[in-house]
């Protein structure tokens, strides 16, 4: 029989924890214009940050993706003099080329509302898993394996990390684990909020979603209308 002590121990080694980055810059058409944090991002930051220095979070380093709204979001965010790594596995697809694609070769245009913005991702996921996009672009394969290697990796580490991604990395890894088709995929994408947290744990050779999308450092009344989400 194993002990609590050891059974506490070990599922905690097989914890990953992974946010989404703070809020960019909204209404960008392309990737440098977006990859930088607005002013509510920084804070949105500084908020998780805090919340985590107030909680017992153990982890001993903080691993971002080499994207600047990444590595700001990880910098707000460590308040407790951590060591910051950036791994590129664990950067966003890439919305911007994949969208340019299918305006150039499909003659499918760039969203205007919300609404039409679902409808875009999920065709855009669909032509994407399909091979149906530009082949110089990264194949729907290939960043789902990597991904995954890095969440892998974070299981398997002695040391617990805070993982800093975005959306599509986060909504993606959740779909896989709950084996869902585009449709809901796309729902997954838009409730992944700015600095939610995110877990994952492995249980045999499986990867499970324990939690999803939590906000704890927004959820105070004077901070409701900072919970964003595009």
């Amino acid at each position: 029989m194993i002990s609590s002590q050891a059974s506490n121990k070990e599922f905690t080694m097989q914890t990953v924890t992974i946010i989404r980055h703070g809020q960019a810059n909204t209404g960008a058409r392309d990737e440098a214009s977006y990859d930088k944090l607005s002013a509510l991002g920084h804070q949105q930051a500084r908020w998780l940050g805090a919340h985590l220095k107030d909680t017992y979070m153990p982890f001993q380093k903080i691993i971002s993706g080499t994207l600047k709204r990444q590595i700001e979001t990880a910098n707000g965010v460590n308040q407790f003099d951590l060591p910051h790594l950036q791994d590129p596995r664990l950067n966003e697809l890439n919305y911007f080329g994949m969208a340019d694609c299918l305006k150039r070769a499909h003659n499918i245009p760039y969203p205007e509302t919300q609404t039409a913005f679902a409808q875009h991702l999920q065709t855009m996921l669909e032509y994407w898993k399909a091979d149906k996009l530009d082949p110089a672009l990264e194949s729907y394969t290939s960043f789902h394996q990597r991904i995954r290697s890095v969440i892998l990796e974070g299981l398997a580490s002695q040391t617990p990390s805070l993982l800093v991604s975005s959306t599509g990395v986060i909504a993606s890894l959740a779909g896989d684990t709950l084996n869902t088709d585009a449709a809901h995929r796309v729902k997954l994408f838009m409730a992944v909020g700015h600095t939610s947290l995110s877990q994952f744990q492995r249980f045999n050779a499986d990867l499970t979603l324990t939690q999803f999308a939590a906000k704890p450092h927004l959820e105070p009344a004077d901070r409701t209308n900072a919970q964003t989400y595009i």
